[in-house]
């Protein structure tokens, strides 16, 4: 596996708990990172300066690295190489890797890892690298998504490359999904779908939301679109302009980070514009989209328009479409003429997978004790 994005993900413990979670699964895995390699092989180079370089010797440093990883291959079942598609610095973009050598290690998958961009320019901020803004940032982020993708389809063919989101920090359920490429049958991998912005007042449903996701990730290799939250930062950034307040505070609590108004405004149609498309990539990177249509309180069907447009979506690119009908309203033509199955609990569409051998019974759990 290739594992690249852009800097400011802190990609390094992330992989390295992934990698555990793979190892309990597969056995002996090897991770390489490819920029700690670089600063041992350079070590007269100070730490975080080695994009100064001139390009000459970064490739050069880069290309040693890449030789003793190839050679190191033949002993190394299973292995991760973390590295990056491409480089946004004083020199300009340009790309992180070498033909050659990409086609001598011959991966089986490339992997994308993506995350919030207020978490990215929080992690910068932290490091000293301020001199960035999160256009640079989302534009960055692209740039590496179109480059590896088009780099797996040159290297190894149509269908080799993924985008993976981070998540949240503490939450192992993506770390764990990376691990499951490595599993033997490869599993399922599921796109989940459900409503966002008809429940954010009722905590009834974002808890019923959140169990369905939850649920899911345990069967499923799950791309969630839940894992990139910048659509709240829209809604921040149009408040503060609202208020005339100069910076807007986003993070946790205890964390947080302070972002120019004007910084995340001049972001609002990049957000709502990648939203969009990536949403699209998740679903025609997985095999099957499950989506949950929860009952809201007077009856009716939470169902979205990018819910609708993300089952129109899915049946137009031929993947199965499952739905969790909840609402006591017949769900409409338009759910129904496009869905593989539709059931009226979790429950019953986990019957459903196990009985069409989409999962095994090994991960049934507690549904089924």
């Amino acid at each position: 596996m290739v594992v690249t994005g852009q800097v400011g993900l802190d990609k390094k413990p992330f992989l390295q708990r992934a990698a555990q979670i793979a190892r309990d699964r597969c056995g002996e895995l090897t991770v390489f990172h490819v920029g700690d390699m670089m600063y041992a092989e350079a070590p007269d180079v100070a730490p975080g300066r080695i994009l100064d370089l001139p390009l000459s010797r970064l490739q050069s440093l880069r290309r040693s690295v890449f030789k003793d990883i190839l050679a190191a291959r033949e002993n190394c079942p299973h292995m991760v190489v973390n590295t990056h598609a491409t480089f946004r610095w004083r020199h300009g973009l340009f790309y992180a890797f070498d033909y050659d050598q990409m086609k001598a290690l011959d991966a089986d998958v490339y992997v994308t890892l993506v995350d919030n961009v207020d978490r990215v320019h929080a992690r910068l901020q932290r490091d000293g690298h301020t001199d960035h803004t999160l256009k640079d940032l989302m534009v960055w982020r692209e740039e590496e998504i179109l480059a590896t993708e088009l780099l797996s389809q040159i290297v190894a063919g149509h269908g080799r490359s993924f985008v993976v989101a981070r998540g949240r920090a503490g939450d192992s359920a993506n770390a764990e999904a990376l691990a499951r490429f490595f599993d033997q049958p490869a599993p399922r991998k599921a796109y989940l779908s459900f409503p966002m912005t008809h429940v954010q007042n009722s905590p009834a449903l974002l808890a019923e939301i959140e169990a369905f996701r939850r649920e899911m990730k345990r069967h499923f290799l799950c791309f969630d679109p839940g894992d990139i939250e910048e659509r709240e930062l829209v809604h921040l950034a149009l408040d503060a302009a609202d208020a005339a307040r100069r910076f807007v505070e986003v993070g946790p609590p205890g964390d947080k980070t302070a972002i120019e108004t004007n910084d995340l405004l001049g972001i609002v149609r990049d957000i709502d514009g990648q939203i969009y498309s990536r949403d699209f990539k998740l679903i025609d990177q997985s095999d099957m989209i499950v989506s949950l249509i929860p009952e809201l309180s007077d009856g009716r069907a939470a169902l979205s328009s990018g819910v609708e447009r993300e089952l129109q979506h899915a049946h137009e690119a031929t993947r199965d479409v499952f739905v969790v009908w909840q609402p006591r309203a017949e769900p409409s033509p338009f759910v129904t003429e496009t869905a593989t199955a539709v059931f009226a609990s979790v429950a019953e569409a986990i019957r459903y997978f196990l009985d069409h051998h989409l999962i095994t019974p090994t991960t049934t759990g507690r549904l089924f004790a």
